[in-house]
């Protein structure tokens, strides 16, 4: 395992690779290249890379709709998520998921989900099964501060506090649940008092340093897998680009926002590497490499064929010819090949 400058070297390149995905997803978007919604991670980066530094193998991450950052950080190519977000059949759905739906289980990704706090529930069971089985892995599941409110994060986080699932809750509080600020969606200033209702830990800290977010993260990610249960970080950060593409975030300053990019996470893991002695001259080359990186999966994704209606059937639906005749539900008829 990479440590010190190496690991920031390698955690400044995933970051950087994330941010100029966005960057080409959103110019593609203006192109007509993608369709349906988009929803950017640009100035989150450092969440996802530190989150995905604090795992193992094996452990399960649940994110929401904005879902690009963390699904390349845990491992999944750009080739596949530019794909995807083409609708191509090289995407890591098979270009049926679109932006949203992002998913990837061979590197733990499992979605990706488009309802307001509806995962957290299914995050909560993933966390049970590792406890029923013993088998040492930990789930973590990120929400944005606008989900706290919903009947789903009060349900999941009771259920995981109740039986001391191993679970990592993460709120990433960008500080718009879309366009409508903090102070008129919840009385709190500090989410993770609500911890405290539901019998577990709480922490809370600024998001745009990556070691930071790394090193307050593995420490819960830790106590789980210890069997200590589960955790409710709440990462203060910031989105620089509106809610979605069709956002253009006028209930914001400009003021405000340059403010905020004073703490961009990608510039600020530049000047650590910079500070520690590594040269100009190797930036510019990572950065080179990235760009590299992301126009070859733009030109994979406008080449990759399209999806397809076989893929649907294959993966959203079970053929009830794989179903034995006494297991098909009540009311069922089995189509054979060529049936109308």
């Amino acid at each position: 395992m990479a440590s010190g400058i190496d690991e920031l070297r390698q955690q400044y390149r995933k970051m950087l690779e994330i941010r100029r995905f966005e960057e080409e997803a959103a110019r593609a978007y203006a192109m007509g290249k993608i369709g349906g919604f988009l929803h950017l991670y640009i100035g989150q980066e450092a969440i996802a890379v530190g989150v995905a530094s604090a795992l193992v193998k094996g452990d399960y991450v649940f994110q929401t709709y904005r879902d690009h950052g963390i699904a390349i950080a845990l491992g999944m190519t750009a080739n596949a998520g530019m794909a995807e977000l083409f609708g191509k059949d090289t995407g890591c759905s098979r270009g049926l998921g679109g932006s949203m739906h992002f998913f990837d289980p061979d590197n733990g990704f499992y979605g990706g989900w488009g309802i307001v706090g509806g995962h957290v529930a299914l995050a909560a069971g993933a966390a049970f099964k590792s406890k029923y089985a013993n088998d040492g892995q930990v789930t973590v599941c990120f929400f944005g501060e606008g989900a706290t409110n919903i009947g789903g994060f009060h349900e999941g986080l009771s259920l995981a506090g109740l039986w001391k699932l191993p679970i990592v809750f993460i709120c990433e509080n960008n500080q718009y649940a879309m366009g409508t600020p903090m102070s008129r969606t919840t009385p709190l200033e500090d989410l993770t008092l609500k911890a405290q209702g539901y019998g577990m830990h709480g922490d809370r800290f600024e998001g745009h340093d990556v070691t930071v977010v790394k090193d307050r993260v593995k420490t819960a990610v830790d106590r789980a897998r210890r069997g200590e249960g589960p955790t409710f970080i709440e990462i203060q950060t910031y989105r620089f680009r509106g809610h979605s593409m069709s956002d253009p975030a006028k209930y914001r300053s400009r003021q405000e926002l340059e403010e905020r990019k004073k703490k961009d996470p990608c510039a600020v893991a530049r000047q650590r590497l910079a500070d520690a002695g590594v040269k100009e001259a190797e930036l510019l080359g990572i950065e080179g490499e990235i760009d590299d990186l992301i126009a070859a999966c733009v030109k994979h994704a406008d080449e990759a064929p399209p999806a397809t209606e076989e893929a649907m059937w294959d993966s959203v639906y079970v053929p009830t010819s794989a179903v034995p005749a006494d297991r098909l539900p009540r009311g069922v008829v089995r189509v054979e090949d060529g049936d109308a």
